[in-house]
């Protein structure tokens, strides 16, 4: 009994590790081009609506995720236009990003569907069990009985560490977040490299927040991604904007999330409050961030860049 609870739990940290781990490792690579993306808690928000309503409307989760990748591009692009080229406060904007990015998403709900009196559902991405993998004790139903959106992530991990330091578009991306003089003078276009950086943001971004209403909870309310694309672009930071470190630092994240909703399924709350499990991830994100003493920060993190300068 003790054994499966443990592999449930740990099953569950993994599962909720996922959207967190699309959105430090986006902000990891958009934050050493020197960008930095606080508008990502909107991203997520996009995504989420947006793969509902792709997947609701056409029956379609392949549909839903793309619809909430361009979503999320869409936030993306008008964050980057204003930051990059319009030379915009990348916190201004970002917040004020973030703020409409829940006025459009209950704006369009409501347009869509009116005021439903039950939520509308659709069914979430199925546990896809990897033959023979599966079985292995314990590793398995922990690793390998997850859905679509968990396997691509076990890919995205390797691939983004291998771009950022195994390629030369990888040393372009940091240059332009350490010195974009440096990058400008050997002919690269300084604010396209970090326009990408932004897009490929928007789009894990995206799929992040798809995960909530199509991968996990097969719905969509306004309040669905809760703070989470914060808890992200927090992890970026205490990951030391390394894609290892920011899967450390979302493991632990998922890991106290996991805690948290096993205690309250199973009456913490005659102990402690909810509000006080629900709030764990929250807490643990300003103890860490509070202290952690050294931060190897891109130098030319949140400057727009022009060629005065």
């Amino acid at each position: 009994m003790k054994q499966v609870m443990i592999i449930s739990l740990l099953k569950r940290a993994l599962m909720m590790s996922t959207p967190l781990l699309f959105g430090s490792i986006a902000e990891v690579i958009a934050e050493r081009s020197g960008m930095m993306v606080t508008a990502i808690e909107g991203i997520f928000l996009m995504g989420a609506w947006g793969g509902f309503v792709g997947t609701y409307l056409t029956g379609s989760a392949f549909i839903g995720i793309l619809a909430a990748i361009l979503s999320g591009l869409v936030a993306a692009a008008v964050y980057g236009v204003v930051c990059i080229y319009l030379k915009q406060h990348q916190v201004v904007t970002g917040t004020a990003i973030n703020v409409l990015a829940a006025g459009i998403c209950t704006y369009l709900q409501r347009v869509l569907f009116g005021v439903p009196t039950a939520p509308l559902k659709i069914s979430p991405l199925p546990e896809i069990a990897i033959p023979l993998l599966s079985q292995i004790p314990v590793i398995g139903p922990v690793f390998f009985r997850q859905n679509l959106l968990t396997y691509v992530v076990y890919l995205l991990i390797p691939a983004s560490y291998f771009l950022l330091f195994k390629t030369s578009f990888g040393l372009t991306i940091r240059s332009t977040g350490e010195n974009p003089e440096a990058v400008d003078v050997a002919g690269i276009n300084v604010n396209a490299v970090r326009f990408f950086t932004v897009l490929l943001a928007g789009v894990m971004g995206g799929i992040a927040g798809a995960f909530y209403s199509v991968g996990y909870l097969g719905m969509f309310t306004t309040n669905i991604i809760g703070g989470r694309g914060w808890i992200a672009f927090a992890i970026c930071f205490l990951g030391n904007w390394n894609p290892k470190g920011a899967v450390a630092g979302t493991v632990v994240f998922g890991l106290t999330e996991a805690i948290a909703i096993y205690m309250q399924s199973v009456g913490g709350g005659s102990y402690f409050p909810n509000e006080l499990f629900i709030a764990m991830p929250y807490l643990l994100t300003i103890v860490l961030t509070v202290s952690r003493r050294n931060f190897n920060v891109p130098a030319k993190l949140g400057v727009a860049y022009s060629k005065e300068n």
